[in-house]
C-alpha cells in the first residue's frame, strides 16, 4: 500500500515528531549562534568605545517569550496526540501474549499456538500483551519505533501495525541479569497468505522461506512435544543441537556434564534419575556455562516420563 493512500503508522507519527523537533532545534541553533557572531562583532568594544544603557523593547521581548512557548506548546501537542494513539489499540487488533523471562521472550497467539520468535501479517494491526516471570524486562522492536516495559506483576501492552515485510529485531532493553545480551529474538513480518499458513499448521513450525532443521521423529515426540511447548521450556532449550539459554536436548542423554551440586563442583552423567530430579527441582544441579534461570515447571509424572522418553531417543 503506497505511503501516502495509508493512515499513518505508529512509527511513521514517532519519525514525523522526531524529525519536527529536529528541525526545530537545528534552525534555533544556526540563528541563535548568527546572533550571538552578529551581536559579539556589532558591539564589540572597538566599535562601541562608550557603553549605553538599554531602555528595553516591549515588542521583543513579548516576542521572544510567546515564540518558544507556542512552539513548546505544539510539541507537547503532537506528542501527547501520538502518545493517545499509541495506547489506544484497534479492535481488530490481534492479541498475542508475550512471557518475558531471564532469558528469553515466549509468544502465544490466540488459537493457542507458540512460538520463541514473533510472526505477525502485514499490515495487520497487532495488541501484544506483556507479562514477566521474574524481573523487569523491556520489550522494544526498534523498525517499528514501539518501546514498553515488562514489569513484574502487572500487566502492560503495546500496539502496532507492521507496514514492511521482512525480519526484525526484538530486543530486551533493560539490564535484567547478567545474560541480558542474548535476551534476543526476531519479529517475522509475513504476507497474508504465509501467515495463515504458518498460523494454521499443526505443528509450530516456521514459514516455507526460513530454512530450520528437521527435529528427529522418535516414538511419542507429539506428545512430548506438546508437553514441551505448553510448558515454554523450547524458549530456552531447543531440539536440533543449537544453542539457547539452556543446554540442547540434543545428544544430552547418556553426556557427563559438570554441575554445582549442593554448592560443590562435581562431576554427573546425564541419565534418567539425573533428568527427573532436575526437572522437579532445578536447583538441584547448577550446569556449568548456563545461567540458572530456569523455573520448577509442573508436570504430572505422565508427562515428566514423556519427556524424558524423548530425550533420551534425541541422539
Amino acid at each position: 500500500m503506497p505511503f501516502l493512500t495509508r493512515p499513518l503508522s505508529i512509527a511513521d507519527r514517532v519519525d514525523a515528531v522526531f524529525l519536527y523537533i529536529f528541525v526545530l532545534s537545528a534552525a534555533f541553533l544556526v540563528f541563535i549562534t548568527a546572533l550571538m557572531v552578529y551581536f559579539t562583532i556589532k558591539y564589540s568594544r572597538k566599535r562601541n568605545p562608550k557603553p549605553v544603557d538599554i531602555e528595553g523593547n516591549p515588542v521583543l521581548e513579548a516576542t521572544w517569550t510567546l515564540v518558544p512557548l507556542l512552539l513548546f506548546l505544539s510539541m507537547f501537542y503532537f506528542g501527547w496526540t501520538d502518545f493517545a494513539y499509541m495506547r489506544n489499540p484497534p479492535r481488530d487488533a490481534m492479541v498475542i501474549e508475550v512471557t518475558a523471562r531471564q532469558w528469553a521472550w515466549n509468544f502465544k497467539y490466540p488459537n493457542g499456538k507458540r512460538s520463541d520468535e514473533l510472526y505477525v501479517a502485514l499490515d495487520r494491526p497487532v495488541k501484544v500483551e506483556l507479562h514477566s516471570q521474574d524481573v523487569l524486562h523491556g520489550f522494544a522492536i526498534a523498525a517499528f519505533r514501539v518501546k514498553e516495559d515488562v514489569v513484574p506483576g502487572r500487566n502492560n501492552f503495546l500496539w502496532f501495525t507492521p507496514t514492511l515485510l521482512g525480519t526484525f529485531d526484538i530486543q530486551c532493553t533493560v539490564m535484567c541479569g547478567v545474560d541480558h545480551s542474548k535476551m534476543l529474538s526476531k519479529l517475522h513480518v509475513l504476507s497474508e497468505a504465509d501467515f495463515k499458513d504458518w498460523y494454521f499448521r499443526d505443528e509450530d513450525a516456521p514459514p516455507p522461506a526460513k530454512a530450520q532443521v528437521a527435529a528427529p521423529v522418535v516414538p511419542g515426540d507429539t506428545a512430548a512435544l506438546a508437553v514441551l511447548q505448553a510448558k515454554n521450556c523450547l524458549a530456552c532449550h531447543s531440539v536440533d543441537g543449537s544453542e539457547k539459554v539452556g543446554a540442547s536436548f540434543r545428544g544430552l542423554f547418556g553426556r557427563k556434564q559438570n554441575v554445582v551440586a549442593g554448592g560443590k563442583p562435581t562431576e554427573v552423567v546425564v541419565d534418567e534419575a539425573y533428568l527427573s530430579e532436575s526437572i522437579r527441582d532445578p536447583r538441584t544441579h547448577q550446569v556449568e556455562g548456563y545461567p540458572p534461570a530456569m523455573p520448577a515447571p509442573s508436570l504430572t509424572d505422565d508427562e515428566l516420563r514423556q519427556v524424558i522418553a524423548y530425550v533420551k531417543a534425541l541422539q
